[in-house]
């Protein structure tokens, strides 16, 4: 038998550091249902947009979407979503740059489809019975599509070679960054067309909250920097049921309504909805059915980044990311032109801007869990010597004696 090359020992050691931690129904999840046939047998849910399908998916399903280069928050909701496998009508790695949806479906253990063509959009219905067997898609015996599967090494190639066309899409990238600073100096330098707000910023610190990258973990981290500084809480569109979530309520919600819930949106939060241009807001109708008040802030920058101007712009000393996009290769993985403004956003409010996990490694509470323990010891000892000491402890003494001697009676009891 032939040893392992250096580099296939390398690329197996890379894959177990990034694969995540899941449960093991998940993993069990991943090989489907026991029906005495091989591959994933469950039911398929189909959409063309991977945002709105997590929102009705089941334990075991067969997720079927039209995603090119699926991107990480995607695959992450996917794999919460606990789904049984995932066909995409699309390659879900074109080559463009290294995205990074794929390798966290395959090191989850899901199986990966690509490829399988529009055309089961209309052989499949919601709900129908299917099942995934290696690069195949069945209803019944009869096979619905077609496609490539992948695998943990296939997923690895592509990788690579999508490396080398990073270069490119870096190029589009500064040209699209450069069409946006044409259309959007005035914001970026002047801070012209920002609305104004009624929730207090000036002096504080600003939490925003996308519901992105590891945003569970990270507020959770931020958990004692929350309570100590009481920062603003912004929630951006998703980000504000992530606040409800982790229980906080969001002072903030700011974004273009369509992935934040009923629930958030009456919470009490101020609303700042996010609209074109040219000023149509089409999530300002949703608010208002809602029978609730809301701002509008035309701009062509995302959600995320008119969060951070507008605080900038309102005084906060401090802004903390969560959630957010932090390099390269998260700007091209969100996919479209719009990322340019996120560069730019950075580059305005960078002197004031921390993502989350940098908060949490830097920052630690101001009295420590031992210290604040050896204080409450301190002062019950202080307390009960001082009572013991005075005449009320003369009253105290044979009163506590009695309880103390009633609960050991009442102890004894119990083993007698």
């Amino acid at each position: 038998m032939n040893d392992p090359s250096p580099t296939t020992e390398r690329g197996a050691e890379r894959r177990a550091r990034r694969s995540p931690k899941l449960p093991r129904r998940v993993r069990a999840l991943g090989r489907g249902r026991d029906d005495g046939r091989r591959g994933v047998t469950a039911a398929a849910r189909l959409d063309r947009r991977t945002k709105d399908l997590t929102k009705r998916l089941q334990p075991g399903d067969v997720a079927v979407i039209d995603h090119v280069d699926l991107d990480r928050v995607s695959a992450e909701a996917l794999v919460s979503c606990e789904v049984g496998a995932v066909v995409n009508v699309a390659p879900s790695i074109s080559g463009r740059y290294p995205n990074l949806g794929p390798q966290i479906l395959v090191d989850a253990g899901i199986p990966l489809v690509d490829d399988v063509g529009p055309e089961i959009f209309v052989k499949l219905a919601e709900g129908d019975q299917v099942r995934v067997e290696d690069s195949s898609v069945f209803k019944g015996e009869d096979v619905v599509a077609k496609g490539t599967a992948q695998t943990p090494e296939t997923v690895e190639a592509a990788l690579v070679e999508a490396k080398a066309g990073l270069a490119h899409q870096l190029e589009a990238f500064v040209a699209n960054t450069m069409e946006y600073v044409k259309r959007e100096r005035d914001l970026l330098i002047d801070g012209v067309g920002v609305p104004d707000v009624e929730t207090e910023i000036d002096g504080r610190h600003a939490l925003i909250v996308v519901r992105g990258y590891h945003y569970r973990e990270d507020i959770a981290t931020l958990r004692p920097y929350i309570r100590e500084y009481r920062p603003v809480l912004i929630g951006v569109d998703g980000g504000a049921d992530a606040l409800l979530e982790a229980g906080y309520r969001p002072d903030m919600i700011v974004g273009d309504m369509d992935s934040v819930s009923d629930d958030a949106l009456t919470s009490g939060a101020e609303i700042v909805v996010h609209a074109y241009r040219d000023g149509r807001a089409p999530g300002l109708q949703r608010v208002h059915e809602l029978g609730q008040e809301a701002v509008t802030f035309p701009a062509t920058a995302t959600s995320e980044d008119i969060a951070m101007l507008l605080a900038d712009d309102k005084g906060a000393t401090l802004i903390v990311a969560v959630g957010t996009h932090a390099n390269m290769v998260e700007f091209l993985d969100k996919g479209r032109a719009g990322m340019a403004s996120t560069f730019l956003t950075r580059l305005r409010v960078g002197s004031k801007l921390v993502d989350a996990k940098g908060v949490s490694r830097l920052y630690r509470s101001r009295i420590s869990t031992w210290s604040l323990m050896f204080l409450v010891l301190g002062a019950f000892v202080a307390m009960t010597t001082a009572v013991f000491m005075s005449p009320v402890g003369d009253v105290l003494r044979p009163l506590l004696a009695d309880r103390w001697h009633a609960f050991l009676f009442w102890l004894t009891g119990l083993f007698t």
